[in-house]
């Protein structure tokens, strides 16, 4: 996949000047949390995810728009770094500014995009936003917005600094992993823990804030699973076919190449 591999810093937003902006951009604005991921992990991991699946799909999408000679840019804004991470607040060095917060946060910075870019898809790192994105965007569009927003999830991934964040954080980040190999966490499926994680929060299930397991984890293994889902970013923002909630589907013709 051309590009996949480069996060092309010529992209960022945060590193232009405004005559290097121009008219009508596609804008991928990452969204991520500052919570706890586990004794193995950052507190930044879902945002370094977003960040770094926004700036690949940026560059797989210009390398698209310029094989089609489009000259429109496409750029990658500063990420949000504080998303709706209520279900954490029992662990030191969690930071959520609640839905409310969130919610205004989005629309107003894609209120503000839209003076100039053309498109603005915010790109998603935490399950938590999920409600709050649902909400913002479809109030967005609903004003006349031309947004919407994807998330950074891979089929059969485990759902909380287990084995899928932990590869992909030993792949860009290897650094900032702790020893993971005598971390438990809670391996349950999140739909029979998910009552008593939304009445008590993260620490009444899992002690270590881990929700699967990090046992096995490799930085070959993030390689692949972020290439994945660049892919799909990458695949839905150039497809922009967006659902009542303000989500990006897949194209219609890989919907229907995906088919048994």
């Amino acid at each position: 996949m051309a590009g996949a591999g480069d996060d092309d810093p010529g992209g960022g937003l945060g590193g232009a000047a405004w005559p290097d902006v121009g008219e009508g951009a596609l804008v991928l604005v990452p969204a991520g949390s500052t919570e706890q991921h586990g004794p193995h992990l950052p507190l930044s991991t879902d945002t370094v995810i977003a960040e770094a699946v926004a700036a690949r799909a940026a560059g797989v999408l210009r390398d698209a728009r310029r094989d089609e000679g489009t000259a429109r840019p496409v750029l990658v804004a500063p990420a949000i770094a504080y998303g709706a991470s209520g279900e954490h607040a029992g662990f030191p060095g969690t930071v959520s500014i609640g839905h409310e917060a969130l919610h205004a946060v989005i629309v107003e910075t894609v209120r503000s995009l839209a003076g100039w870019a053309g498109r603005v898809a915010l790109v998603n790192g935490h399950g938590g936003n999920v409600a709050t994105l649902d909400a913002a965007v479809a109030r967005l569009r609903g004003e006349g917005h031309d947004t919407a927003w994807v998330g950074c999830g891979v089929p059969d991934g485990d759902a909380h600094a287990g084995f899928t964040e932990t590869s992909v954080m030993l792949h860009l980040a290897p650094g900032l992993v702790r020893p993971f190999h005598a971390v438990t966490g809670e391996t349950r499926p999140l739909a029979a823990i998910m009552p008593e994680l939304v009445a008590r929060g993260v620490r009444a299930v899992s002690p270590s804030g881990v929700l699967g397991d990090p046992a096995g984890a490799s930085g070959e293994h993030g390689r692949e699973i972020l290439a994945a889902m660049v892919a799909a970013a990458a695949r839905r923002i150039g497809g922009w076919r967006v659902d009542g909630r303000g989500r990006l589907l897949e194209p219609r013709a890989a919907a229907t190449e995906a088919r048994p």
